[in-house]
């Protein structure tokens, strides 16, 4: 018999412990992880505007300089600090005609393409590329309505009694300068004080951005896009658009600074304030209004209702939208004459 505690039978080990839960941060410890996702957010960010930024400058790459849309002599006219680039054709003894092409985020004098040429054997024509388009000069600049008012009566103001054709937010640039000019004849194309929305600040700061805006805008110029718009509202058998134009449309709007004047145009900034149909009533000068029956963001109806409110001359173009000039050029070139010579 032995004195003391006894042992349990078998080997001594020591007190179990209850076991570390592995991977747990203790209570105390701050939370790591809204810090890695945010440098993760970041790092993905800074790729992506660096992604874009490539894409980018490729497309400015692939986009050679830009070539005149029209033959004929192409000059130069100095306005407001602007090389505003125009074609000028026929003999300068003739009447003058100018050609004033409308907005569009791929605008430019080429509008006038299928009729330039024809007109020039009768008249001494010119057409102007607007401030911020085509190969005219295109500073950073925010443009305005005003601006294009004040360049129009400033173009027009070089020529004695020009007979003028402008076509949709264009003519109502004409009507608002039209008091200081003295016109012989205006024809006026689908005309509209509204090109887009009610003025948005913030789209046209954001199509401004130096690069989510320039990626925005060569998507919205890609050439899908620009075969979507022409189907859209620019023409009714937009069939009849050959892959040479959409290319030239393609290019124009992926000049350098190419998206600063289409940025007010697309948020609103180039709407008229201008009231059409008093302005009709008011001007001194013979009006013609030529309208495609199929337009639909300029409907008919609308043309109709300013001929009858101003006592103006319409003539409609079947099978047409928004650019009849170019859809069926020698029904327009015989209205023309028709117009001009009268």
């Amino acid at each position: 018999m032995t004195t003391g505690a006894q042992r349990p039978f078998g080997v001594d080990r020591p007190a179990a412990r209850p076991p570390t839960p592995r991977f747990q941060q203790p209570e105390d410890a701050p939370d790591r992880q809204p810090g890695m996702n945010l440098r993760s957010v970041v790092a993905g960010l800074a790729a992506s505007v660096g992604a874009t930024a490539l894409v980018n400058a490729a497309l400015r790459r692939r986009a050679p300089p830009l070539s005149p849309a029209l033959d004929g002599t192409q000059r130069t006219f100095e306005w407001n600090g602007i090389d505003v680039q125009y074609a000028e054709a026929g003999d300068p003894g003739d009447p003058d005609l100018v050609l004033l092409p409308g907005i569009n985020a791929a605008g430019s004098n080429g509008e006038y393409r299928a009729v330039f040429d024809e007109l020039s054997g009768d008249y001494h024509v010119v057409s102007p590329d607007l401030p911020g388009f085509g190969t005219s000069e295109r500073p950073p600049l925010r443009y305005s309505a005003s601006l294009y008012t004040e360049f129009v009566r400033d173009f027009l103001a070089r020529f004695d009694s020009p007979a003028v054709v402008a076509s949709s937010l264009t003519a109502a640039y004409l009507l608002d300068a039209a008091d200081g000019l003295n016109l012989s004849e205006a024809v006026l194309i689908c005309p509209t004080e509204r090109g887009g929305p009610d003025r948005i600040p913030a789209l046209r700061e954001l199509l401004r951005a130096p690069v989510v805006g320039e990626a925005l805008f060569n998507l919205l110029t890609s050439k899908p896009s620009i075969r979507y718009f022409n189907a859209d509202h620019g023409y009714y058998n937009p069939d009849g658009v050959t892959d040479e134009w959409i290319d030239y449309e393609w290019r124009t709007a992926h000049q350098p600074n190419a998206r600063y004047a289409p940025a007010s145009f697309i948020s609103g900034f180039l709407n008229s304030d201008v009231d059409l149909e008093a302005a009709l009533r008011d001007v001194d000068a013979p009006v013609t209004l030529l309208w495609g029956r199929e337009a639909d963001i300029v409907p008919l109806r609308r043309g109709r209702d300013l001929a009858e409110a101003a006592d103006r001359r319409l003539v409609v173009v079947d099978d047409a939208k928004l650019l009849p000039h170019v859809e069926f050029p020698e029904q327009v070139l015989s209205v023309l004459d028709d117009v001009l010579e009268r």
